[in-house]
């Protein structure tokens, strides 16, 4: 069956109303282009004639009801249908605080945008005929109460029973953790482990049975694909954070069954109340990342002497608007730090196709 359909994702969005925004001295997420961001970003999609939308997850700031309103209002008036998943930032308790909703409600919000049924927190869904999206939860909590990345055992049985009966379908998969390591050992990292979906392996090897190449993810705020299995995992940046990246994608299958899929990535350049956002954005991250690179130093693989840490931290300022922009090289001076900012370069450059098998 031939196939040829565009359509886009736009990631992370972290959508806050003026008077919900944290201002925090020390955050990274710069959440008051969210907006702003975001209708940039569809005023260009709605001139590309696409077929559907995948947002995947962090629709919000915090799991506010108000921004989720906005955003489901928002959606509603969109060209092209779009579909959603939660984030972490979504449904970040189980039951509902004075700011946050309760993890179960986020269906509640998004009926026209998957959640046809809205007891569970996945679905599927037929995009066009021979496509098939399911889009999975990876929000678990444990017994503390603990939020991790995770596909519970219901989810699996679910899954499999949805991946057996697409018969000849196109199965693209939409979850908000990773499902590749998309930075060296990232699974065991430290810090980046919690960007993985926790048994990740397990779920690559399911869909790998079942002939499913195509992962769309977010979560990490960065611009790259990885690979493991035959399995790809885009990642897309976040709109909120440097270099506020949203990517439009062709899928093409030709008449000997040849698949292949043109990946292009875009970004916000301004809003108008911050003209020069790629450099304003960048600066931020930098202005921001003293504590993040004295941890990052002083933790597992490097596991440097703090004072070396800091003393090394203000020359790595711009490392990881590096590792976000999707930049396949670390460009920095032949000098002490170049060895350890090299250990997290990722794993694969973001290509511009993901070629046929």
């Amino acid at each position: 069956m031939v196939l040829n359909f565009r359509f886009a994702v736009v990631s992370d969005l972290h959508i806050a109303l003026p008077h919900t925004i944290w201002d925090h001295p020390s955050r990274f997420h710069l959440v008051e282009v969210g907006i702003p961001a975001f209708e940039n970003a569809i005023n260009h999609l709605t001139k590309l004639n696409l077929d559907f939308l995948l947002l995947p997850g962090d629709l919000t700031q915090h799991g506010e009801p108000e921004n989720h309103r906005w955003l489901e209002e928002r959606l509603s008036k969109l060209p092209f249908p779009t579909y959603v998943v939660p984030g972490n930032h979504d449904v970040p308790v189980v039951m509902a605080n004075e700011q946050s909703i309760a993890c179960a409600d986020f269906p509640q919000y998004y009926r026209q945008f998957g959640y046809d049924n809205t007891d569970q927190l996945y679905y599927t869904q037929q995009l066009l005929p021979g496509v098939r999206l399911i889009g999975l939860n990876s929000n678990f909590f444990n017994e503390q109460g603990q939020q991790m990345g995770r596909l519970d055992a219901q989810q699996f049985q679910w899954l499999e029973e949805v991946l057996a009966a697409a018969v000849d379908e196109l199965v693209l998969v939409m979850v908000h953790h990773n499902v590749v390591e998309h930075l060296p050992h990232q699974s065991r990292h430290p810090m980046a482990s919690r960007y993985m979906l926790e048994n990740a392996p397990e779920l690559v090897r399911l869909l790998q049975r079942y002939g499913v190449k195509l992962v769309f993810t977010g979560h990490l705020h960065v611009q790259d694909v990885a690979c493991a299995e035959g399995v790809y995992d885009i990642t897309t940046g976040s709109l909120v954070s440097y270099p506020h990246p949203y990517r439009v994608l062709e899928f093409h299958r030709d008449q000997q069954g040849q698949e292949w899929l043109q990946i292009l990535s875009h970004r916000v350049e301004s809003v108008p109340e911050f003209p020069n956002l790629q450099q304003l954005s960048r600066d931020w991250m930098g202005d921001r990342s003293f504590p993040f690179l004295v941890k990052l130093l002083t933790l597992s693989p490097l596991n440097l002497p703090l004072a070396q840490a800091q003393e090394l931290a203000p020359s790595l300022r711009d490392f990881w608007a590096t590792i976000a922009d999707g930049d396949a090289v670390l460009d920095y001076p032949p000098n002490s730090r170049n060895k350890y900012a090299a250990i997290f370069k990722p794993i694969v450059r973001s290509p511009t196709l993901v070629p046929p098998p």
